[in-house]
Order: C-alpha cells, then structure tokens, then sequence
C-alpha cells in the first residue's frame, strides 16, 4: 500500500509499504477518509523540531472501519470513526482514570504520524490506504455520517486540545470570560469552544486571516503582537509557543485563574514571572491532552449544534495531490480520500 512519508524539511513523498493486518483480537483496520494537518505538522515540515526524517505523517483522520478483530464489539466494518492520535488501551489503570494519553500498555508518546516523538514507525501515519488500530473498542469513536469528515478531523487532537484548555475551568471561574493567545489552529478552536460554551472570549493574534475566523465564532479580536499584559482573566490559554507570549499569559491570568500551555518549547528553558504568580495563585497547565477521554465531549458540541468545526478548515486538498499540499503548509489544511 502507498503511504505519505516526510523526508527532510520542504519534502515528502508516496512510498510503498506493507498493509496492516490484525494480529490481536482487540484490533481493527480502517480506511483514511479525510486527514488534517496538525499544528505540530507545520513546524516538522518547517524544520523547526528535532524531528528527523523520514517518518509516516498524519495523525487527525476520521476513516472507515474495514476489518475488526473477534473481540471487537463497537464498531464494525463500514463505520465511520474518528480515531485519536494516541494510543490507548483503554483498560490499564491510567486509561480508566482517563489519562488516555499516557497508556501503560504501549511505550510512553505512542502515536501516529509524528515520527520518533510518538513512535511513529511502529504505529505509522494516517495519510496511508489502511491503518491499524491496536485497540478498536477503546479507540475509536463512531462519528455521524451527516458531518463533514473533514471538518471532523480535528477530534484526534487540535480539537481536543483547544477545547481541554478551557471546558474543564470555565465551571469553577469567578466569571466566564476567557483570554486566549492565538495561532495556527488551537487557539482559534479554544476560543470556538469557549463562545460555544457562553464564555466572554478575548482573542490575541497578529494574523488577519485568523482574526477574521475569531471574530466570526464570537470572540473579541486584538490583531497584535501580544502586549506585556491585558486586563486578568480566570481563564487564560497560550498556543504561541514563544516566551513572550507565554509570560504575557502568566501575567495576564485573573487571581485563582488558570492559564493553559499548549505549544512546544523545543528550546527547554523560559523564564516565568513566578513571584507574580505566587501572589495570585495562578496554576499553569502544560502537557498533552488525553485526546481519547474527552472526545466524547466535544463531539456532544458539535452534533447538538453548538459548535460547527467547519469553520476552521482554511485548505482543502485531493489525496493525489498530498505531497504538495503537505509541504506547502499553511492554515488549516484537510486531504480528502
């Protein structure tokens, strides 16, 4: 079977490999219909992570079930599942306690589509004819075939993750009113998810295009570089992943708010305003969701009208043309098979 695989910054290519096939009873092999490109994705391409080529890419899909395990009971051939980037079996103790991404029964960051970070060359990428699903039961989730797939793609993971920086701490906020420092395409979800849930949103981003989406999901957009601070807010989300914004965020976080970390800091080292957020009693959150317990979650958003994912897919593409459309990464792009 054909499988896109990145090579070196600027360049990926179709390369042949060897299909999947179930080998556990717990498994399924289901079919890529539509994948989307993560933020994560845009700065592999760009060589700007560690991560090395070559690797299988793609790990924000919806696909179809084509073959499932004798143990496999939720979903059958034919169904239309999102499956997370993660993988998870969902019956080791942290699965359960719905720490989805940190699953005891495989090696630590296992996924798809990200290379050595996520142990991409054992479970491979989503822009590939099949894909094994180790644990079908606990992983996949049936989507409605009345959506978009495209537009659904996002529930592997950017999805998730923008909508865990805010879901979780808008109940114990003093009010609902929620900062976020946008870029690429969390932080525009978490300030989608935040209106959907009746939050004030103030979004942040020197993009145009970005703030232009913003603005129509309900937010109030700053089109700027980020200030040193603005106005505390209880809920407070950075996706820049740069030290200044960052630091920005930390001071702008309300007395007893939060403020949740999504970027990557390959740099390692960021200075933090600590005493400040001493004073305030701030909490700072960092780390990967654990896509697979909350997807549920956001689906609900989704099918009960709240919340319409296509407004976030900038770029759409044909499966033939994914080596091009892969490389030339920019906004929010969707290959469709």
């Amino acid at each position: 079977m054909q499988a896109l695989w990145y090579v070196r910054p600027g360049t990926l290519e179709w390369r042949e490999q060897s299909a999947p096939v179930i080998a556990t009873p717990e498994a399924a092999i289901v079919r890529p219909i539509a994948v989307a490109t993560c933020d994560l994705d845009a700065l592999i391409v760009g060589g700007r992570t560690p991560a090395a080529g070559p690797f299988p890419v793609g790990h924000e899909f919806v696909a179809e079930v084509v073959e499932v395990g004798p143990q496999v009971r939720r979903v059958q051939p034919g169904d239309r599942v999102s499956v997370p980037y993660q993988i998870s079996c969902g019956h080791c103790a942290r699965c359960v306690a719905g720490q989805t991404g940190r699953c005891r029964s495989v090696p630590p960051g296992s996924g798809y589509g990200l290379g050595a970070m996520s142990d991409g060359l054992t479970w491979g990428g989503a822009v590939a004819d099949a894909v094994l699903v180790p644990y079908a039961d606990a992983m996949c989730l049936s989507v409605p075939t009345t959506v978009d797939p495209g537009a659904l793609a996002g529930l592997s993971d950017n999805l998730v993750d923008g909508w865990r920086t805010v879901a979780p701490h808008l109940p114990g906020a003093a009010e609902p009113r929620v900062l976020v420092f946008g870029v690429n395409s969390v932080g525009l979800y978490a300030a989608g998810v935040a209106a959907a849930l009746g939050a004030q949103v103030t979004y942040v981003d020197p993009d145009p295009g970005r703030c232009t989406i913003a603005e129509r999901l309900g937010a109030r957009v700053l089109c700027e570089q980020p200030a040193s601070r603005y106005p505390g807010h209880p809920v407070v989300v950075h996706t820049m992943g740069t030290g200044d914004g960052l630091r920005s965020a930390l001071r702008s976080t309300a007395s007893g708010g939060v403020c949740t970390d999504t970027g990557i800091f390959f740099g390692n080292s960021v200075e933090f305003p600590l005493l400040e957020m001493y004073a305030k009693g701030a909490t700072f959150t960092t780390g990967r969701a654990d896509t697979r317990a909350a997807m549920p979650a956001v689906l609900d958003l989704i099918t009960t009208g709240r919340l319409d994912p296509s407004a976030f897919v900038t770029r759409t593409a044909p499966w033939d043309q994914a080596p091009a459309a892969w490389a030339d990464h920019h906004g929010r792009l969707v290959l469709t098979h």
